[in-house]
């Protein structure tokens, strides 16, 4: 427990060395999970009490499966399109990095506080965000935060894309 404590402050601190760790770390797939899992609880316990009726069950099933396709997204574009000579990463390695840069959204539970829900939601998707670059550029052994960016911005692009198709078909 000490070492999951550990790498999730370490995450929140935005400390590149623990992405490392994690990436080389086979055995910390259950920790990225949980890391996933506790960012979408506080979010959800913060917008429950701002009367939206989203269901934490249902908001952290979401999140599992919104990690697990972003993940391979990121993946995809950052190894077939826009590899570094050094980059060789595999899918797991991304979950891994990328479960770790959820923990920012862990601080969204002060948005239970009346007045700061809005700010802690912009603050920590901010912070997410640059744990997410910093993640990727050391998952797929970039020397350039610049590339670790783009890819970011590809995917999300992606991202919205697909799930915009998704919700146009579904509704």
């Amino acid at each position: 427990m000490d070492v999951f404590l550990s790498r999730l402050w370490r995450a929140i601190k935005l400390e590149s060395q623990l992405y490392e760790e994690v990436e080389a770390d086979t055995t910390a797939l259950p920790q990225a999970i949980l890391v996933v899992l506790l960012a979408s609880l506080a979010s959800g316990i913060a917008s429950l009490t701002r009367g939206v009726g989203a269901s934490l069950i249902g908001g952290a099933f979401s999140s599992l499966i919104s990690w697990f396709a972003w993940s391979y997204i990121i993946y995809f574009i950052g190894t077939k399109f826009f590899p570094e000579p050094q980059t060789k990463s595999d899918y797991r390695e991304l979950l891994r990095t990328i479960g770790f840069a959820s923990a920012p959204g862990i601080i969204a539970i002060i948005g239970i506080i009346p007045g700061l829900f809005s700010i802690a939601l912009f603050i920590t998707s901010i912070w997410m965000l640059i744990a997410m670059v910093i993640a990727v550029r050391q998952a797929l052994d970039y020397q350039s935060t610049g590339r670790a960016i783009l890819v970011c911005v590809i995917g999300w692009i992606i991202y919205g894309l697909i799930n915009w198709l998704l919700l146009s078909i579904l509704t």
